[in-house]
């Protein structure tokens, strides 16, 4: 028996190898990045990109090192890339890698193409001194009729306006063709776009295409079907000795893009075109960013050579927010607020992120987080404190997952969320804790509104006390606001309650202090309606609980 177990262990570890050794492709690949963040970011937005958005972008996408960059898209309307192509022209920018979509038709009749009318695109870039084309070409049923329209007469018609483009827009053009539609061409009818791939290699040298695209159809395709695409058209280039470029570019729906994209590298292409953040069609694509983040961990040398890696996670955090006017999603891959977090402890992984950005990895505080976890992240966010010790941060541990059990259902990652945490598990909010709590701004209109009717509150109940300074004796501190929780000032659970709001234990109520109770209640309960439910909160979940450390003290 063990025999045969000892003879299976060798045979997957065979295989395994097997698999792995793929990865050295990735390790070994020179990636050409064709740069979409100008086109790809702004498709299906609510908002479009401004002419000051893309001169934006196009600064973010030249500090990453990316030479090559698709800067129009034209259309019979006139859009921001028409004047955005004339002011690159004006300004002396070097147009030497700056390339543009066309149709490869003026239109279509009866499903046949129109062969003699100059294309749009090409047509429109003619005179801004822009020369590198990349030709949208369909070989599916739904745009063309192949028992009209050949396809040796798409190949005809293909060779005729790659062609033009040297004749009429430079000798130093680079030209090449996106199959977009090659989801729907390839399962029934492959040998139309096998058929044009050959016809590109065979071509003279001097009129060969730099290079094939093609993008697969909305997030559908699993990452086999794209490594299989890329697979057989590189065959057929190597075939015929063509060293042309084969750009890969995968939408995002189901989950699979990435993957995607890095099986398609595996088996035959060799670059991406896309933008550098995920924004784009569906619900996104593949970004440059995190296709050469996965390369660099995986030991690849070149890319790191090649381009300024460690400013991709800033420029697509940029180009994100230049887009939509929002952070990337927390939870986004590599450029997301929480990839680069502790999770479990506080040593970094194999290939640690946030070193390689040069960032400083937040510790995340979760009921997963340990001692060391919780010390360190009071320590970072307030400073060396003799209080922060291991066994206070267990205390607070605890505390969390009391909390849960108890249906508590809260964070402690905040300044504002960690605080009160800290004092309840035991601690005492110094100068130093409250004026960091203090610098959190309430943002919503609703909820300064809250805190400005109870600092009405507040000025009317200062003004009795003889002076407006900020200060409350503990009898009008009652009276104004704790009667509804506390049968009696003289109780000893009200005195505890005022102990544990008097942090600076000076026997009286700064506002801040209330404050720093309120913003907590306001921060963590953003759904809070009136003054009344502010209050309820506050005290409940904020202020009794806090008693229980005073209880503490006093045993």
């Amino acid at each position: 028996m063990a025999s045969k177990v000892e003879a299976l262990g060798t045979v997957y570890e065979k295989d395994v190898a097997k698999v792995l050794g793929k990865y050295q492709v990735l390790r070994d690949l020179d990636l050409f990045v064709l740069d979409n963040s100008m086109r790809e970011s702004t498709v299906a937005q609510l908002r479009g990109h401004t002419l000051e958005n893309k001169w934006k972008i196009y600064e973010e996408v030249k500090k990453c090192g990316f030479k090559h960059t698709i800067v129009a898209s034209f259309s019979h309307m006139t859009r921001v890339d028409d004047d955005f192509v004339k002011q690159i022209k004006e300004r002396g920018e070097n147009s030497e890698d700056l390339w543009a979509f066309s149709e490869i038709t003026a239109g279509a009749k009866d499903k046949v193409p129109d062969t003699t009318n100059i294309p749009l695109g090409i047509r429109k870039l003619q005179p801004t001194g822009l020369y590198n084309v990349i030709f949208e070409v369909d070989l599916g049923d739904s745009v063309y009729d192949f028992n009209k329209f050949s396809i040796d007469n798409m190949c005809a018609l293909l060779s005729k306006w790659n062609n033009w483009c040297y004749e009429n827009l430079s000798s130093k053009a680079k030209v090449m063709f996106n199959f977009r539609d090659i989801g729907d061409v390839m399962p029934k009818h492959s040998v139309r776009l096998f058929k044009v791939v050959s016809f590109f290699a065979k071509l003279p040298q001097n009129r060969r295409p730099f290079g094939i695209v093609f993008e697969e159809p909305m997030g559908k395709a699993l990452p086999e079907e794209c490594g299989m695409w890329a697979r057989y058209i590189r065959k057929i280039m190597d075939d015929n000795r063509w060293k042309g470029h084969l750009l890969v570019h995968v939408h995002e729906k189901y989950g699979n893009c990435d993957t995607s994209v890095l099986q398609a590298l595996m088996d035959g292409a060799n670059g991406v075109w896309a933008s550098v953040c995920t924004e784009g069609a569906a619900i996104g694509h593949a970004s440059s960013c995190v296709t050469l983040m996965n390369l660099i961990r995986l030991g690849n040398k070149k890319v790191l050579k090649k381009y300024n890696c460690t400013y991709l996670r800033q420029a697509a955090i940029n180009v994100t927010k230049i887009t939509t006017g929002k952070d990337p999603h927390i939870k986004q891959p590599i450029f997301g607020a929480r990839a680069i977090d502790f999770v479990f402890t506080l040593q970094p992984e194999d290939f640690d992120l946030a070193r390689f950005f040069g960032e400083k990895a937040p510790v995340r505080i979760t009921t997963m987080a340990s001692k060391e976890m919780i010390r360190h992240r009071l320590i970072n966010l307030f400073g060396d404190n003799p209080q922060f010790t291991l066994e206070l941060a267990n205390k607070m541990k605890k505390l969390i997952l009391e909390d849960m059990r108890t249906g508590r259902k809260e964070e402690y990652m905040s300044m504002v969320g960690l605080a009160l945490l800290f004092d309840r598990a035991g601690g005492s909010l110094d100068e130093k804790m409250r004026n960091a709590v203090d610098q959190f701004q309430v943002k919503s209109s609703h909820a300064k509104s809250l805190l400005a009717k109870v600092r009405e509150m507040w000025d009317e109940w200062d003004l009795r006390d003889g002076k407006s300074d900020d200060m409350l004796q503990f009898d009008s501190f009652y009276n104004g606001f704790m009667a509804p929780y506390f049968s009696c000032y003289r109780c000893s659970d009200t005195k505890k309650a005022l102990a544990a709001i008097d942090m600076d234990k000076d026997g009286m109520v700064d506002w801040n202090e209330f404050e720093t109770y309120l913003k907590w209640a306001i921060y963590e309960y953003p759904n809070i309606g009136d003054v009344e439910e502010l209050f309820d909160i506050t005290f409940r979940k904020g202020i009794i609980p806090a008693m229980q450390d005073e209880s503490l003290k006093a045993t």
